[in-house]
């Protein structure tokens, strides 16, 4: 990895990477692009930034979000969801099934891994369609 900031490791490195490493990366990773997003294009106010923050990265939010987003993703992309979403996972949030928390830790380790491979044109190809279909419904 050359740097902190833009990192670009290669696919066997990650493997060295847990899945809930890979997920606890991908959720801030998730996070900043919500509130980028949010501060940028929505124009939010700062009374809702935080309401409306949490409703879009919240773990029922999320799971709602793969299930759309599923047959966009290539094999190595699935495989790094599925690692995620099959992590042993505990504290489960009150407001999500296990289902629901399962499929977003996935959403997570995936956007992770992106991250970490330096793919960002890809997240943000992948975080575009989530929320555009967020907008459509």
């Amino acid at each position: 990895m050359t740097s902190i900031l833009e990192p670009c490791m290669s696919p066997r490195d990650l493997l060295q990477i847990s899945a809930v490493g890979l997920a606890h990366l991908g959720d801030s990773v998730y996070e900043i692009l919500v509130r980028t997003m949010l501060i940028t294009d929505e124009h939010t106010t700062g009374a809702h930034l935080h309401k409306d923050t949490t409703a879009l990265v919240c773990a029922p939010a999320q799971a709602a979000a793969v299930d759309r987003l599923l047959p966009m993703l290539t094999e190595e992309e699935n495989a790094y969801y599925r690692r995620g979403r099959n992590a042993t996972l505990h504290n489960i949030p009150k407001n999500a099934t296990h289902g629901q928390y399962a499929k977003a830790t996935g959403l997570e380790a995936l956007f992770g891994a992106l991250y970490l491979l330096g793919r960002r044109d890809r997240i943000e190809e992948l975080f575009g369609f989530i929320m555009e279909e967020n907008h459509a419904t």
